[in-house]
Order: C-alpha cells, then structure tokens, then sequence
C-alpha cells in the first residue's frame, strides 16, 4: 500500500501579507474561491486570469495599482507562447495625467509566486512592467523590475455580479478570440493567394539565407564538424532548452567529445548527461532492472570524468522539464546527439556528401542521417524510469526533423558553399513542421483568424511566416501604429 500523505499545514499569512483561503491547492495547478455570482466553490488557474486580463470585456475597468495609483490598460500586451513573461509590449496609462508605461506583463495567482517561480532573478523578466495577480498583496522593495507595478484583479472581478470564472472558456484564448482585425491581415486579406504566396516564400528564402550567412561567419574559426554540432545542439534544445544544449556544445567540443568517449556513443552520452546534471545520483530500487542496470552503465563512465566539471556542470535548475512531451526530454535527445556525433561516421562529410541535384531524394537522406536508431535502452522507453512500451518511440519525430533539416542541415548546405539548396524551386520543396503555437499567433497577426492554413503548408513558407513575425511583430511596440510592415505590404503588386 502506498504510505498514507501527510496532511497539509494550516495556511499562514506569508511574505507579502496574503492569506490563501483553504483547502491549499497544487502550485500553479488551480485555485478554491466563492464565485462572485452564487456563492458555489469553483476552481481557477492562471490561464483563466490571463484570459481575464486579455479580454477587455472581462478585464475589470477600475484597476488600480497596490499603491492606489489608476490603470488604464492601453494595450494588454501580445499573448506570449514562449518562455518569459505572459504577455509582451503591453501598453499602460499610469495616474491622473495618464503617463504612459510600456512593456511586458506577469500574471500570477498570488504575488509571492514572483519568487516561486523564480523570476526574480531570471534576466528574461526584466522588462516586466505590470505584475498582475488574483490576490492583493505588495511584494517587498526590490523584488520586482524598478518600474513595475502591481495590481490586483480580485477585487474589480468581485464588483461585477456578471463575472464567473466557471463561465470561461479556455479555449476561445488566444486564437478564437475575436480580437481588431490588424492592418496587415487587413491588407493581405485583399490580395491574391498568389501574391501571399510570393511574399511568405520571398521572406522564407531570406530567413534561410540569413542562417547559412551566420553559419558561414563560424566556419573558418570552427570548422564544418564543430559549426555543425554547434548548431545541431542548440536546435535538439528545441526552443526551451536551447541555452543548456548550447553550454554543453561550448564546454565539450566534438573533438573531446570524441576522444572522450572513444568510438562508444554510449560513454559520449555518460558525459554529456552527467555535465548536464541529469544523471540521477543512483536508480531507485522502484524502476525497473533494466533502468537501473542502464544507470549504473553511464556511472561507470561518468565517475572518471566527475571531478573534472567541478562547478561547470549544470543542474536540474538549468533545463526547463516542466509542460514537455515526454519524447522531447532532454535525456533523450542528449542520446540522439551521441549517437549522432560518435555513433556514426563524420556526419558534416556525410551531409556534404549528399547530391542535391533531386531536393526530394536530397532532402530524404538528410532526414535520414537525423535518425540513426534509437541506441540501447531508449528503443521502447520514453523516461529512465518507465517501463518499455509496446511500441517503438523514434528519438527525433517527423515533426522537429522537418524544422531541422529547414533551420540546421539546409543552411549548414549553404554555407559549405552548396548555393543549389538555395534556388526558390529547391526550398520549396522543404516539408512543413507541425502546427505550433508561434506559427499560429504569427498567421493570426499577419493573415487575420479565417485565414486558410493551405497558405503556409510549406517548410518554405512556415519559415517566411516566422521571418516576418520575428523582424516585425516582436519588434513592435506601437501596437502596429508604427510599424513599417503594413506600408511595405500596402506598396506591393496585388497579384503575383
């Protein structure tokens, strides 16, 4: 039987004067209050207070700050999809004068959570100007950016009798929203496909070339293998583990990856997962044999290399592990990047090797070389401590090869002076990532919300759709008042 839980502790006023209502509820998991409307306990989450503060129909009107100081919310910011703050480039009136306050927004049940999450010390929150919780309650001097303020939803959401939490629906927010149709959906909207087609691959061919141009300026001083590793590291980190992935290609180059493990993928994954702090300490008598045999294989190669990372190996801490699909943990993509740089032959020759003069038998074989097997233990596994499953788990799926072979091994091409893989008809046969969440927050800012997905299904043209995004949304902070975009789409030909 499992041993009985420990009941939970009285709730106890904390740091920033708050007192939680019973019963407590999981960290970031939901909330227990009254509803406003009837009385009846209901359960919420951040998600429902960051679709509260994106709705203007359901944002409270008279917000103040903690410090009694007015709101008016100009702009609430761009829904962030990413790691960071909930919402960038919001737009804030402070005071009677109604000074104007721009930046990012952070959304939490209760202010305390700022340190529980450990934003206060993260960089990337920075520019955090508006700290936005359920609960009132000022956080010490200090801990937040010097220009941000706090304010309060609970009460401003207790005055309207018309309010309920239990009336969201979640998954209106952010895409099915209907929100103020932007000037360049607008714009685009009156054109061909065509023309849309034109321009989307126009800047899909820019941010390729942009790409290979960066990994050309590495290879004199790195080499093709080093270049290739580098970039090929950074992208298995996918977008919430790029940075660790990143350190570790830093702090072990191929060649000492190399001659590290010495022809054993196997030894290459013991270092690379103890120098990322993944490594458990030891295999709980709990898991399964073969894990715990698997464990004790990688010690055996990692003990002799454990002093030597004496403060430069990462932690737990480092890598973002929480909200990942099992398949894409970063214990298994670390044995995907052993077996592909020690598991295998030279993989910048092989790449080079390629004929390119057919881009879809081209493009297969590079696919290809991103999938050298699964390796031992992870063939039927998708944790250390799970047991197999019946099926066979790839390590690398469909989905990320497709973004790789667009955002690493093309460029990589290019760059080694390939300049084939650059031709419009060659990329246009690059296939399409999946749906994700960027893509789509950056079709519904440029496309409009009844755009046809058809338009961008295409590696090519998913990868001209991020390029505009990226050089333009992200770097809007008018709301589109002054960004360029709209008179550049405004000036060219209707049709293609």
């Amino acid at each position: 039987m499992p041993p009985a839980r420990r009941p939970p502790r009285p709730a106890k006023p904390n740091l920033a004067g708050e007192t939680p209502p019973p019963p407590p509820w999981p960290a970031c998991v939901s909330e227990s209050l009254a509803d406003p409307l009837d009385g009846r306990r209901i359960e919420f989450s951040e998600r429902h207070l960051q679709a509260v503060w994106f709705d203007a129909a359901l944002r409270p009107g008279a917000l103040r700050t903690e410090r009694g100081e007015p709101v008016a919310v100009e702009q609430p910011g761009r829904w962030n999809l990413e790691a960071g703050p909930d919402f960038r480039d919001a737009v804030l009136r402070l005071g009677a004068d109604g000074r104007r306050l721009a930046g990012d927004v952070e959304i939490h049940v209760r202010a305390s959570d700022w340190h529980r999450h450990g934003h206060a010390h993260d960089p990337a929150y920075a520019g955090v100007v508006a700290h936005v919780t359920y609960y009132p309650g000022l956080l010490p001097a200090g801990s937040l950016p010097p220009e941000c303020r706090q304010i309060a939803l609970r009460d401003g959401l207790a005055a309207n009798p018309f309010f309920s939490f239990d009336s969201l629906d979640l998954t209106a927010y952010p895409y099915a929203l209907r929100e103020p149709e932007t000037p360049c959906a607008r714009i685009l909207g009156a054109k061909t496909p065509e023309a849309v087609a034109v321009l989307l691959e126009a800047a899909g061919l820019r941010r390729i070339r942009s790409k290979a141009a960066r990994l050309a300026d590495a290879l004199p001083a790195l080499g093709p293998g080093q270049t290739l590793y580098a970039a090929l590291m950074a992208a298995l980190g996918y977008k919430h583990n790029r940075g660790p992935f990143r350190y570790l290609a830093e702090q072990i180059p191929l060649a000492d990856l190399k001659a590290l493990a010495a022809g054993d993928a196997l030894n290459a994954y013991a270092v690379f997962m103890g120098a990322a702090g993944l490594l458990p300490a030891q295999a709980p008598a709990r898991w399964p044999a073969e894990s715990r045999a698997f464990v004790r294989r990688l010690w055996d190669t990692w003990w002799k290399h454990q002093a030597a990372w004496s403060g430069r190996a990462l932690s737990r801490r480092d890598w973002k592990l929480s909200g990942l699909r099992p398949p894409n943990h970063p214990q298994r993509r670390l044995m995907l990047a052993a077996l592909l740089f020690v598991g295998q032959p030279d993989l910048a020759r092989r790449l080079a090797a390629i004929r390119t003069d057919c881009p879809d038998a081209a493009l297969a074989e590079m696919a290809a070389l991103l999938q050298p097997g699964p390796g031992p233990f992870w063939a039927r596994r998708l944790s250390l401590s799970g047991p197999p499953r019946a099926a066979p788990v790839a390590l690398l799926g469909k989905a990320r090869t497709a973004a790789i072979l667009a955002n690493v091994l093309v460029p990589f091409l290019a760059a080694a002076g390939n300049r084939e893989v650059l031709e419009p008809d060659w990329l246009r046969r690059l296939p399409p990532e999946d749906d994700n969440q960027v893509l789509r927050q950056a079709a519904r800012a440029l496309l409009g919300p009844d755009h046809n997905p058809a338009l961008y299904r295409s590696g090519l043209r998913q990868q001209g759709l991020l390029q505009i995004f990226h050089e333009f949304c992200l770097n809007d902070r008018s709301g589109c008042a002054r960004c360029a975009l709209p008179g550049l789409l405004a000036a060219a030909p209707r049709r293609a």
